[in-house]
């Protein structure tokens, strides 16, 4: 029987303490009269998923746009996280550490699966080395692409990683292959209650079991009840109506595998129409990260005969690189132009928004 979202689990720990729900509640107070600024995040959540409303109000996270406020029914996080755990086979009485900010969707499941899975969770600060007992073994984590690089010596005791918020570079992925952590990149967004689908991207020759049986690590599989099509452009429709009520139409160009399995190839609003030529941002960055250390994105602007030239976007105080970080860009995905700006523009979040910095430089028709 699925639980409802009501309850807390009787094998549910907080810092290596149990809480009954009115427990839970006082907790929760005391994090937000007293806690530090991590803690008053958890705290303030907490509240609200401990009340007697059966919805949640969260903010998008604007990577693509404004920032709205839109609600989110408790039993579908409830399904989420059991999603997660049937897929991770994590069990009551499992250890996970908490390293997320608690006012963004990711954070806040963290929690969510803890309390109803029953999972022993342990608390940090949500920065970019998360200072953690690296002698404790975990079943389960949850970080940021930047969190992980970071912590790459101190994750040997953590079962299985999964990072999501921004891309792994090819660099970082070269180094998880060294680590014994299981480690899984992770697709979702604030509307499917965090992710819906995950790819492993390490220890690929290791015994099989259902988790890793894709070998290609450019596809991404879907955790249980959700399938998956796509709508005329190519983008990603899904089917989660443990979720949502409505089929989710994402602005994500795919290549569908099957109905559980994709590969996603870039962003519809990012996509350069350059002479004919369609051309995708993501794709030409993944061959750039290791050669530029500067953050940068890949965009067009406008061109009188191709309609829309593809340019690099550097955030720097020069637009000075060496072309040979262009080898092994194929002719029509080198820039026709780089740009430089002092700082790009980013989400509450952390995440570039693409639009915007590219308003700082009048690039935009």
């Amino acid at each position: 029987m699925t639980p409802k979202y009501n309850k807390v689990h009787n094998r549910f720990k907080l810092n290596g303490i149990h809480y009954t729900y009115e427990d839970l509640m006082e907790v929760a107070y005391s994090f937000v009269k007293e806690g530090l600024p991590y803690e008053t995040f958890i705290g303030e959540f907490l509240l609200d998923w401990l009340d007697h409303n059966d919805f949640i109000v969260v903010n998008t996270s604007g990577s693509t746009g404004i920032p709205k406020p839109i609600s989110i029914r408790k039993q579908a996080m409830v399904n989420s996280a059991i999603a997660t755990g049937d897929f991770f086979n994590l069990k009551s009485g499992d250890k996970a550490l908490h390293c997320l900010p608690s006012n963004f969707i990711a954070g806040r499941m963290m929690l969510v699966r803890a309390v109803v899975i029953g999972l022993e969770l342990d608390l940090v600060a949500p920065v970019s080395q998360p200072n953690f007992n690296t002698k404790r073994h975990y079943d389960f984590c949850a970080m940021i692409p930047l969190q992980l690089q970071n912590s790459l010596d101190n994750c040997q005791h953590i079962k299985t990683i999964i990072v999501g918020g921004a891309s792994v570079s090819n660099s970082l992925k070269n180094r998880l292959q060294n680590l014994n952590s299981n480690v899984y990149e992770t697709y979702g967004m604030t509307e499917t209650v965090t992710h819906i689908a995950v790819k492993k991207i390490n220890n690929f020759n290791k015994e099989k079991d259902r988790n890793t049986e894709l070998d290609d690590a450019s596809y991404f599989q879907t955790l249980p009840n959700i399938s998956i099509s796509q709508d005329e452009r190519g983008c990603l429709i899904i089917d989660a109506p443990r979720l949502s009520k409505n089929k989710i139409v994402t602005n994500d160009f795919v290549k569908c595998l099957s109905n559980s399995e994709f590969e996603w190839l870039g962003r519809y609003d990012n996509v350069i129409n350059s002479g004919g030529l369609k051309l995708f941002p993501e794709a030409i960055e993944s061959k750039l990260h290791d050669k530029i250390k500067k953050r940068f994105f890949v965009a067009s602007s406008p061109h009188k005969t191709l309609g829309e030239q593809l340019i690099l976007v550097l955030e720097s105080d020069s637009n000075k690189l060496n072309t040979s970080v262009f080898l092994d860009l194929d002719k029509f995905e080198k820039p026709k132009k780089i740009y430089a700006v002092e700082r790009f523009v980013e989400t509450p979040s952390g995440k570039v928004q693409r639009k915007k910095t590219l308003e700082l430089l009048n690039l935009l028709a």
